[in-house]
C-alpha cells in the first residue's frame, strides 16, 4: 500500500483463505477457511517495520499480524499460532529462548529447471568445486554479495553470531543470536528475505530448498531452545548445582512424543524428505544425545547456564514460525504432562522404531492428520486446513513424471 495509507493507519484487509494458499497458488475447498472467504485483517507489528536497504526506490516491509475481523488472532496464522504457544509459557511464568540456523545455497540463475542448480563463478572466474567447507577463504568469490547480505542485516537490525561455508557446494550458514521465540522468526523471515533480493541484484539465486543438489548435504533451519524464568531470567534446564532438572528431561520428552505427528510442520514439503532420506546430519528421528548430530535431538556441550536442545529435523524451507511453534508446544507439552524421555543415545546406533519418524511427505501428512495432540495444540481448523493444503501440493507434484522414472524404468515394461 502508499505510505500515505499506511500512515493513515488504513486498515489492510485480505481474504482468509490466502492463509492457505499453496505453493502453486492453488487453495483447498473453502469449507477449510470459511465458505464465505471472508476477510482478515492484517495489522503490523510496529517493532517490525523496516525500510528495505536493497531497494533504489523507497520501499518499507512491516511483517502483520493476520486477525480476525473481531479481534481475535487467525487460528489460521502461523505467528498467531506462535504467540499463543509464547503465552501458555507465559501463563507458567516461563520464557522460551531460541535461536535458529539457517542453511542456504549461492547458485547461478537456474532458467531451466530440468537441469540441475550450479554454483555461480566467482571473482577468480571458476565456479567453486566443493573443497571450501569451513575455510577462512571460501566466500571471496562472492565477497561483493555478502557484503551487501552484512550490510543490509546491520540497516534492518537482524544482529548475526557466526556466519560460515558449509558442507555443500555453495552452501553456507548463519547463526542468529538467541532471544524471544517470536523475534527469532521475525528474523529469520527477513534474512531469508534479505538474501533473495540481494542475490538478485548480484545476478546470482539463494535457494532454500531443503535438498536442492544430489549428492550433497541438504540445507537446515536446526532450532536451539532453552526456558527461563521470567522473574529470575534463570535457565530452568539446569539446577543450583548446574545439573539437568526433572523440567528438562520433561522438555525433551515432550519434543519426543510430539516429533513424529509434528514432521509435516517441520518438513513441509516433498523435498524435505530428500534430505532426510540421505541423514548426513540429518537425522530423520526422534532420539536425544548428548552432542550427537546424528540424534534428532541434540544437547550441544555448553555451560549449564547455556543448557539447551537443540531440534535438528527441520530444514531451512520449513516456516520459521511453525517450526518454532511445534517445536516449543510439544516441550510444553512434556513439561505440563511430566513426560519421561527414553535413554540418551550415544555413539553410532540403531534408531528404534517408536522413535522413527515419517519419511515421506505423505506418510507425514497421515500422521498429522490423525494426531489428536496437533488438534489439541494447534486446534482443529489450522491442521485441517495446512493438511488440504499440503495434500494439493503433494497432488501436484504426483501429476509429473520425474527424468528419473523416464531414465531408468521406461526401459523395464
Amino acid at each position: 500500500m502508499t505510505a500515505e495509507g499506511f500512515l493513515e493507519g488504513r486498515r489492510l484487509q485480505m481474504a482468509r483463505g490466502v492463509l492457505l494458499q499453496c505453493i502453486m497458488g492453488g487453495y483447498p475447498p473453502a469449507r477449510f477457511y470459511g465458505s464465505d472467504d471472508g476477510d482478515l485483517a492484517l495489522v503490523p507489528d510496529p517493532a517490525q517495520i523496516h525500510r528495505l536497504p536493497w531497494s533504489k526506490q523507497p520501499r518499507a516491509l512491516a511483517i502483520c499480524d493476520a486477525d480476525e475481523l473481531t479481534g481475535e488472532s487467525s487460528p489460521l496464522s502461523t505467528r498467531g499460532q506462535l504467540k499463543a504457544v509464547i503465552a501458555r509459557y507465559a501463563a507458567l511464568g516461563l520464557a522460551p529462548v531460541v535461536a535458529t540456523e539457517l542453511e542456504f545455497f549461492v547458485f547461478a540463475p537456474n532458467t531451466d529447471p530440468t537441469q540441475p542448480f550450479q554454483p555461480p563463478v566467482g571473482l577468480d572466474g571458476r565456479r567453486e568445486d566443493g573443497h571450501s567447507a569451513f575455510s577462512v577463504s571460501s566466500n571471496n568469490g562472492l565477497r561483493p554479495f555478502f557484503s551487501e547480505v552484512y550490510e543490509c542485516m546491520a540497516a534492518l537490525g537482524l544482529p548475526r553470531d557466526t556466519f560460515m561455508h558449509e558442507m555443500g557446494v555453495s552452501q553456507f550458514e548463519i547463526n542468529l543470536l538467541h532471544g524471544d521465540p517470536l523475534l527469532l522468526a521475525d528474523q529469520t523471515l527477513l534474512f531469508k528475505h534479505l538474501l533473495k533480493e540481494v542475490a538478485l541484484k548480484h545476478g546470482l539465486t539463494v535457494v532454500c530448498m531443503a535438498k536442492p543438489l544430489a549428492h550433497t548435504p541438504g540445507s537446515s533451519m536446526h532450532i536451539h531452545q532453552s526456558i527461563v524464568e521470567i522473574a529470575t531470567g534463570r535457565n530452568v534446564f539446569s539446577d543450583e548445582a548446574g545439573e539437568p532438572t526433572t523440567t528438562f528431561r520433561h522438555f525433551i520428552g515432550g519434543q519426543q512424543a510430539g516429533m513424529a505427528d509434528f514432521t509435516a510442520l517441520f518438513a513441509p514439503n516433498v523435498n524435505s524428505y530428500q534430505r532426510l532420506c540421505h541423514p548426513f546430519a540429518s537425522p530423520n528421528n526422534a532420539c536425544w544425545s548428548h552432542d550427537n548430530r546424528a540424534a534428532g535431538l541434540r544437547i550441544p556441550a555448553s555451560s549449564p547456564v547455556a543448557r539447551r536442545v537443540e531440534n535438528r529435523l527441520p530444514g531451512a524451507d520449513a516456516n520459521p514460525y511453525l517450526a518454532i511453534a511445534a517445536s516449543l508446544a510439544a516441550g510444553l507439552y512434556g513439561i505440563e504432562n511430566r513426560l519421561e524421555p527414553s535413554e540418551a543415545i550415544q555413539g553410532e546406533f540403531e534408531v528404534p522404531d517408536n522413535l522413527s519418524l515419517p519419511c515421506t511427505l505423505h506418510a507425514a501428512l497421515e500422521r498429522l492428520k490423525r494426531s489428536q495432540l496437533a488438534k489439541e495444540l494447534f486446534g482443529k481448523e489450522f491442521i485441517e486446513g495446512y493438511v488440504a493444503s499440503k495434500t494439493m501440493e503433494l497432488t501436484s507434484f504426483f501429476d509429473e513424471i520425474t527424468p528419473w522414472e523416464r531414465r531408468v524404468l521406461a526401459a523395464q515394461a
